[in-house]
């Protein structure tokens, strides 16, 4: 079954991309939801149509989010503090709401939290790494130490 998407979907795709799923998942999730339509041919057209229009404004953005993007590379050397127990573990677990007030504190940019994604639990003293997406496929990647305080 072929459906349009009305928002962006971690594993789908994004706002008004034509994707392809089962005939269960869009007739009885997706679509009643409000997270997709049907891909008829009159849909189709009406999407088209906006994708052109769309396209002027889809550039500047992306000219934005490069800049940002540009920013996030001056990013070297975050420190990160946390308790710590004599043998390296950190009482708790280092979090995406921690690593953006860090560098909104030592770098002044701000970064949202929600797009801040850790591969793993940080949860002992190091380094690590962290991935910032800021625009569709632009993603900033930087890496922080976890010290003890």
């Amino acid at each position: 079954m072929e459906i349009i998407l009305k928002q962006d979907m971690s594993n789908l795709g994004y706002k008004d991309d034509i994707v392809t799923v089962k005939d269960g998942y869009g007739n009885n999730f997706l679509i009643p939801q409000g997270y997709a339509m049907a891909a008829t041919s009159s849909n189709k057209k009406i999407i088209a149509e906006n994708l052109k229009q769309r396209a002027f404004k889809e550039e500047k953005i992306r000219k934005d989010a490069e800049t940002v993007l540009a920013s996030y590379a001056k990013i070297e050397g975050l420190k990160i503090g946390a308790k710590a127990g004599e043998n390296g573990k950190i009482f708790g677990s280092v979090n995406a709401i921690q690593i953006a007030d860090a560098i909104k504190t030592q770098f002044e940019i701000e970064v949202d939290r929600k797009r801040i994604e850790l591969a793993d639990s940080v949860k002992t003293l190091g380094t690590y790494k962290a991935v910032i997406s800021v625009y569709k496929d632009l993603k900033a990647e930087i890496s922080f130490e976890v010290v003890a305080e």
